[in-house]
């Protein structure tokens, strides 16, 4: 093997870790602007308040900012709304149309506009990293056109995600598009650690054993469990918020009782979780191989589930949400790199 291809996968391995390691981070500070309802700091996309340094202060924004910003967010929803009738989504689309809420601007706040500036800067920095990813992986038409193509997917779906953004801005967070973001932010978590894995040179492929295709279906099963759990998770997360905005982000003792059932549900699937990560830790105990990986994301569940506890019964703290979204996000990833080790997934140049 030529040894300028080992130092391609070398390079580009380690510029889409570096690519992945930022995502992460940027779902982290988006699970900030969640929790602290900066959302709509900033009432446009992609500048904020029509500029691409927001204000600092009420006085450099004309008096009727409230109406100019809620008919320009009008319009848009307009031309989303045609989108969606489309393709189909009628009754999506009348919702939208009909929902005066969505119009709704709220007061500037200083603290929540430059909260929600931050997470565009990182998104900005985001994007340039999925540039260079597709700028790299293009050496690899040649050796393994699937890792270009990754790359292509990975670039398209974070423009699309950017798109995607600026309607749940739009919108003013509409619950569905929130969700949408979320599992776009996971297909391209996948993706990057599909293209970490395949040109990582340095890396080891699992030992095979004897139960390993039991072990792929458990831990396929935890996969999925995984997601489900996401899914349920983001339903509570959109009760929050709504309940969040009532209570005018205060009395944070009282939210979980306001949820019920959703929570309750999202709560008690999070043992479904425990077990089937246990009954792969049990499958590798059994046949005496070992796995690093395994390890860490068990105690990547376990500590996700311990912050979960601490929200329900510590009144939701601001500063656990957004830890709790990560680690809810670095258990799929984990698993997926478990899942492309252990099926001996591997690129042409390993």
């Amino acid at each position: 093997m030529k040894k300028s291809n080992i130092e391609n996968s070398r390079l580009f391995s380690k510029f889409s870790l570096l690519t992945l390691i930022a995502v992460y981070l940027l779902i982290l500070v988006g699970g900030v602007v969640r929790s602290t309802g900066s959302g709509m700091g900033c009432p446009d996309w992609p500048k904020c308040f029509g500029n691409w340094v927001p204000p600092t202060d009420v006085s450099q924004l004309p008096e009727n900012y409230k109406e100019i910003y809620s008919q320009k967010r009008e319009k848009k929803n307009e031309r989303f709304a045609k989108y969606l009738s489309g393709l189909g989504f009628k009754d999506t689309a009348d919702k939208i149309l009909n929902d005066e809420s969505i119009l709704h601007e709220a007061d500037f706040n200083k603290q929540k506009t430059w909260i929600e500036y931050i997470n565009r800067l990182l998104g900005v920095l985001i994007g340039l990293l999925i540039i260079g990813t597709f700028v790299l992986s293009i050496r690899f038409l040649k050796t393994d056109r699937s890792v270009f193509f990754v790359a292509l997917t990975t670039l398209l779906l974070v423009i699309f995600q950017g798109w995607i953004g600026s309607i749940v801005v739009s919108t003013n967070l509409v619950p569905w598009t929130i969700t949408l973001h979320m599992f776009l932010a996971l297909l391209i978590v996948a993706l990057l650690v599909y293209l970490v894995h395949r040109t990582n040179y340095d890396g080891v492929v699992l030992m095979c054993f004897r139960d390993k295709t039991l072990f792929l279906v458990v831990l396929a099963a935890c996969m999925i469990t995984s997601l489900i759990q996401v899914a349920l998770g983001t339903q509570v997360r959109e009760m929050v918020d709504v309940i969040a905005a009532q209570y005018n982000y205060a009395d944070r003792n009282l939210w979980i009782d306001s949820i019920g059932m959703p929570f309750l549900i999202h709560r008690s699937f999070s043992w479904v979780i425990l077990l089937l990560h246990m009954a792969l830790v049990y499958l590798l105990f059994k046949t005496r191989s070992r796995s690093g990986l395994t390890v860490w994301l068990v105690a990547t569940v376990v500590i996700t589930i311990v912050t979960g506890v601490i929200m329900g019964y510590f009144g939701i703290p601001a500063f656990i949400q957004p830890v709790h979204l990560l680690l809810g996000t670095l258990v799929f990833g984990l698993q997926f790199s478990l899942f492309l080790r252990m099926s001996g997934v591997k690129g042409k140049l390993a």
